[in-house]
């Protein structure tokens, strides 16, 4: 069994099924609360992750272009977006689990595990819950083809971790804060009320995993002296593959600690 916090996170991170990875996932996590409830905390550790995390053979992994688009109105189209929902939740698992063993060679408060562990036990909680919905529509997480990017920018930023931080909470998640309001919208249109309900649940826990990222951060540009707008505006020009497209939510990014200073110029640079 892992005794280290970084032991769990690959044992997370190397387990293919979904509802296994996250169950393994939920339990480290409560291990890891109760140790932090008792007082202490267990070891960091180090380990060795994975460059890709294990996944099941399905759902086949494309292109975004070659990812079939549907109608979003019809029921196969609100199929598809809940499995598009329950795959990016599972990236997120993984994401999430990956920044602890990737830079366990950056010194770190206990609070920035805490923070990630957290984290990753919602997103598990969101992938059943995208699960679930799908189940309850006669599909399964795995029927359709998925997009082949999402574990792009993990890659991409193995051995940054400012930029890890930029651009998967501070950009990726932050896109969450953008759409799901509509996607919200459109399964309160269908009536489908477990969709919405666990819709609301995703979008009101995203805000604080969209915060994390700007509070690590920020704390990492405090530590270097480094201004953090235009250490961001670097990080995501580096790593990011495409522009950044309003519309924005702006008000929720706020509450996740995002000044429009952070993600505007990005656009204007893009266009």
């Amino acid at each position: 069994m892992p005794q280290t916090l970084a032991e769990m996170a690959v044992d997370v991170l190397t387990t293919a099924d979904g509802r296994e990875k996250t169950r393994k996932s939920r339990a480290y996590a409560a291990e890891w609360f109760a140790a932090r409830k008792d007082g202490g905390s267990l070891p960091i550790g180090q380990a060795q992750p994975p460059l890709r995390p294990s996944r099941p053979e399905q759902p086949g992994l494309l292109d975004p272009r070659d990812v079939p688009k549907r109608k979003p109105g019809s029921p196969q189209g609100r199929i598809a977006l809940l499995h598009a929902v329950a795959h990016i939740e599972l990236n997120a698992v993984d994401l999430h689990w990956d920044i602890i063993p990737r830079f366990t060679d950056t010194r770190m408060p206990v609070g920035f595990y805490d923070d990630w562990v957290k984290a990753a036990d919602e997103e598990s909680k969101h992938f059943n819950l995208m699960c679930d919905c799908l189940e309850e529509e006669g599909s399964h997480y795995g029927a359709l083809p998925a997009h082949a990017g999402m574990w792009q920018a993990a890659e991409d930023t193995r051995d940054d971790i400012m930029g890890r931080l930029a651009v998967v909470p501070m950009v990726l998640e932050a896109r969450g804060l953008d759409v799901t309001p509509n996607m919200i919208q459109l399964f309160k249109n269908a009536k489908a009320t477990s969709a919405v309900k666990a819709l609301e649940t995703i979008y009101a826990e995203e805000v604080s995993h969209v915060a994390y990222g700007s509070k690590w951060f920020h704390f990492l540009c405090g530590r270097d002296d480094v201004d953090p707008v235009p250490r961001f505006h670097e990080l995501v020009r580096k790593y990011f593959h495409g522009p950044l497209k309003p519309p924005f939510n702006e008000e929720k990014r706020a509450d996740a600690g995002m000044a429009p200073d952070f993600y505007w110029p990005l656009v204007e640079q893009s266009t």
